[in-house]
C-alpha cells in the first residue's frame, strides 16, 4: 500500500515522500532538513512543530537550542512567519496519496497551513486504502475537524493560471515511519 500512496502523493505535485524504518532515522532526517532549510530566529525562517506523539522521543530543549528559530509552541504569529511547519498525521490514503487528521487543535491547522513547507509525519502502518476505509476509522461525532491534505497548495482559479502556495504550503514533505505508532488511532 505504501508504494501506491507514494506514487499518488508525489504525482500531486511539489510533494516528496520519504520512508524510514525507525523513528530515530526519521528524526535524523528532520534535523538535517531543518539545517538545510536554514531554520533560524528570523521571520520567514522559523519552524513550528505542533504537539504530536512523536515529540515524546525528541529532546525539544536540545533541538530548540540547536535551531534558535524552532518553536514547539505554535501561535498564529509564529506559524505565519514560519518557513517550515511540522505535524503528525493520523492516516494516509493509498488511493489518492492524501493524508487525514483530526485538526480540532488549532496548532495542527496553523502548522500545516501557514508555513511555506509542511513536513507531515505519518506512521506507515496507518496508510489505508481509501476514504470509505477512513470513515471506518474517523467519524465526525468523535473527530470534530477532519482535514484531508493532498499535495502542496495550488489553485488555477485566476485566469486558469496555476499558482502554487497561494492558500497554504508550496511544498509538502511526507515522512513515513515504519516503527511509529499513533496514540489514540484505532487500527
Amino acid at each position: 500500500m505504501f508504494e501506491n500512496f507514494k506514487a499518488r502523493a508525489e504525482a500531486s505535485g511539489n510533494t516528496e515522500v520519504k520512508r524510514f524504518a525507525t523513528t530515530n532515522e526519521a528524526l535524523h532526517f528532520i534535523e538535517t532538513f531543518l539545517a538545510q532549510e536554514g531554520v533560524k530566529d528570523e521571520v520567514g525562517s522559523y519552524a513550528v512543530w505542533a504537539k504530536s506523539p512523536i515529540l515524546k522521543q525528541v529532546d525539544t530543549k536540545a533541538w530548540a537550542e540547536k535551531f534558535s528559530g524552532l518553536h514547539f509552541e505554535v501561535t498564529k504569529a509564529l506559524a505565519k512567519g514560519a518557513k517550515v511547519g511540522i505535524t503528525q498525521l493520523n492516516w494516509g490514503l493509498a488511493e489518492t496519496g492524501s493524508m487525514a487528521q483530526d485538526s480540532t487543535d488549532v496548532e495542527q491547522r496553523l502548522a500545516s497551513a501557514l508555513a511555506w513547507i509542511h513536513v507531515a509525519i505519518l506512521p506507515t502502518s496507518k496508510i489505508i486504502a481509501d476514504i470509505p476505509a477512513l470513515m471506518t476509522k474517523m467519524h465526525p461525532k468523535n473527530d470534530k475537524y477532519i482535514t484531508l491534505i493532498t499535495g502542496a497548495s495550488k489553485t488555477a482559479d485566476i485566469e486558469r493560471v496555476l499558482a502554487i502556495g497561494v492558500h497554504g504550503p508550496e511544498r509538502l514533505v511526507i515522512v513515513c515511519v515504519d516503527d511509529l505508532e499513533l496514540e489514540g488511532a484505532a487500527s
